[in-house]
């Protein structure tokens, strides 16, 4: 099943399976996220959940006892629920059952609410603990922004000029190899070499918002103030670019395994809400 809303210059559909946004349209039926064409990659804009990235031989500990979760989590293949629906908002619900309480040991509640407001699509996360202690979790988002001209015509402008340090993944973990990714004239101009060893992945970063340009022009606007660190990510000749906010990342080597000592780690109390919410602006 999907849900479709829309108000005078935007429509957005997401899909009850992962409530992933699979289409984002302007009024002149202009699509702004990824095909999803599987040759390349067969997503659109998933959720991370409990965890971001890639788990040290996909195993963590809580209280001694071993589980084992999938890179970035399982939230994004199961089905949520429809909770609440107006013309311009829908909003989608997963909660843990016997099936998740087996790979992550912990009773809670996982909202998405999308939002239009004028050229802008929110989207909101929600995590409820519903557990009898604390939790730790991590969330991030993957949306797949389409880039239909020439890879090379579009750059990147980060909103603060800052030293854009990267950490380079070495079998998916993130190692203490950095780089620093060049600017020119505050702009980063996009080829596929940049990725030729995954994505960039920024622990910290002063700016809160990155726009894409087309030919120079601003095209599209990401904003991440309640996320500190961020993924950029393609493949190679796909036609599309991931600007991914994030609140956790890949292990490192150093991880204990412990599930609460893990760098980048949220830790939630008891029947507290935790609240995120980024927001992709057409431009």
């Amino acid at each position: 099943m999907n849900t479709t809303i829309s108000n005078s210059t935007l429509s957005a559909s997401i899909k009850h399976s992962g409530a992933e946004l699979f289409s984002l349209k302007d009024n002149q039926n202009k699509e702004y996220i990824w095909e999803g064409n599987p040759d390349f990659w067969g997503k659109h804009s998933p959720i991370l959940f409990p965890i971001v990235g890639t788990l040290k031989n996909n195993k963590y500990t809580i209280n001694g006892t071993e589980y084992q979760l999938p890179r970035h989590g399982f939230a994004r293949d199961m089905e949520f629920q429809l909770i609440n629906k107006t013309d311009n908002s829908a909003a989608f619900s997963l909660k843990s059952d016997v099936e998740t309480l087996k790979k992550y040991p912990f009773e809670f509640e996982l909202q998405l609410i999308y939002t239009l407001e004028e050229s802008s699509l929110n989207i909101e996360y929600k995590v409820i603990n519903k557990a009898e202690g604390k939790m730790p979790f991590s969330i991030g988002a993957h949306p797949a922004i389409a880039l239909p001209e020439n890879f090379e015509n579009y750059a990147f402008e980060f909103e603060k000029e800052e030293t854009l340090k990267y950490y380079l993944l070495e079998s998916d973990l993130i190692s203490n190899k950095t780089k620093v990714l060049e600017t020119k004239d505050n702009l980063v101009p996009l080829n596929y070499k940049l990725f030729e060893n995954d994505a960039l992945i920024f622990k910290t970063l002063e700016s809160k918002s990155l726009t894409i340009l087309e030919n120079s022009k601003p095209y599209i606007k990401v904003d991440f103030e309640d996320f500190p660190s961020l993924g950029i990510w393609t493949k190679e000749q796909a036609s599309f670019i991931c600007i991914e906010p994030w609140l956790g990342y890949s292990d490192t080597d150093e991880n204990s395994g412990d599930l609460f000592e893990k760098e980048g780690i949220l830790v939630l109390d008891k029947n507290k809400t935790f609240h995120a919410k980024f927001t992709i602006t057409i431009l």
